[in-house]
């Protein structure tokens, strides 16, 4: 995403602002022979234009869309979402609501929350997000509604929560939502309706400043999952441990995840990605990921990624390759 700020000349400090961003990914998963996981490839291109009003530098408003096309499809477009929002940028507190980007808003959470396929087709949040950040502190509240009751679509909506204490090189991290999943506006279909919560809580340390690497983080934490149906009054609260580490050094990079506990998500049997927007290879009660990456570009205006990931789980080892591209065209204009 990128912003131009066109100053004017009005004497009450109103400019006007625009924001235009190009995104671009390819992610191949084979998985072939896995019940958890399914083995595709997922490509396209996202454009995603605003234009808004700012007012006294803190206060904005922006109107927008986010369009996909996908490789291969003879469509022009085939998913479109309106941006339209408030944005209130002070030196401490954010405030942000309407339909506003995912992307750069709440985008930390882990892939046990939300998988790599939410951003590139579920872009935008509809709703609120409050933060407080100062350098490497932040603590968040948002709402994402994602689902309106209609005759054939569940109301559903993410109330969520994170944050981050970093006073020097030890952190403490802490993530947490509850999706609320209810039925279709038909009194003849009785949908059992479910409150599913999970949290996340890490102890970590972040040694990148102290050796002569980029980035060298490790950290371990323990997940818990509060789910029900409402229908069978019964609470199910898997968890277990999870270890993550980051090393990287001269855009060569690896990211190791581990899992190991109770398999999370459910219901994802009888509901699927209706229920779950977090990888649904967590549901395994052993699962270690390994990402190998070559930061191709990196700078404020473009960033290309190659990413090759060892997904072991099931007893097998399964394999992805990633290639992700983004362009911001305002930091052309920064001065």
């Amino acid at each position: 995403m990128f912003s131009l700020c066109c100053c004017s000349a009005a004497s009450d400090a109103q400019d006007w602002v625009w924001k235009a961003g190009v995104h671009s990914f390819f992610d191949n998963t084979e998985f072939s022979g896995s019940a958890l996981q399914t083995a595709q490839t997922m490509a396209g291109v996202h454009l995603a234009p605003e234009i808004g009003l700012q007012y006294a530098d803190k206060h904005r408003v922006y109107a927008g869309f986010d369009v996909l096309h996908e490789f291969g499809s003879s469509q022009i477009i085939d998913f479109s979402d309106l941006i339209a929002y408030y944005e209130y940028d002070g030196k401490l507190l954010r405030f942000l609501m309407g339909a506003f980007p995912r992307r750069g808003s709440i985008d930390r959470y882990p892939r046990m929350f939300f998988q790599d396929s939410i951003n590139n087709y579920r872009p935008v949040v509809n709703g609120f997000l409050l933060e407080y950040s100062q350098k490497k502190h932040f603590i968040n509240a948002w709402l994402d509604w994602t689902g309106r009751k209609s005759f054939t679509q569940h109301e559903s909506f993410f109330m969520a929560w994170s944050g981050r204490f970093q006073p020097s090189w030890l952190y403490a991290q802490h993530f947490g939502y509850m999706f609320h999943y209810a039925g279709i506006d038909d009194p003849s279909v009785h949908d059992a309706v479910h409150d599913n919560g999970l949290i996340l809580t890490q102890l970590g340390v972040d040694l990148s400043a102290m050796i002569g690497l980029d980035l060298l983080d490790v950290n371990v934490g323990w997940a818990v999952a509060l789910e029900r149906d409402r229908l069978a009054h019964q609470w199910h609260t898997p968890q277990g441990l999870l270890s993550e580490i980051r090393i990287e050094k001269c855009g060569v990079g690896l990211f190791n995840s581990c899992y190991l506990g109770g398999g999370q998500q459910v219901f994802y049997g009888e509901y699927g990605s209706r229920l779950y927007w977090g990888d649904p290879l967590y549901h395994s009660e052993k699962y270690n990921r390994s990402d190998l990456y070559y930061r191709f570009i990196k700078t404020d205006l473009a960033q290309v990624k190659l990413v090759y990931s060892l997904h072991l789980t099931e007893h097998k080892l399964y394999h992805e390759q990633a290639l992700y591209a983004t362009f911001d065209l305002d930091k052309l204009f920064d001065k």
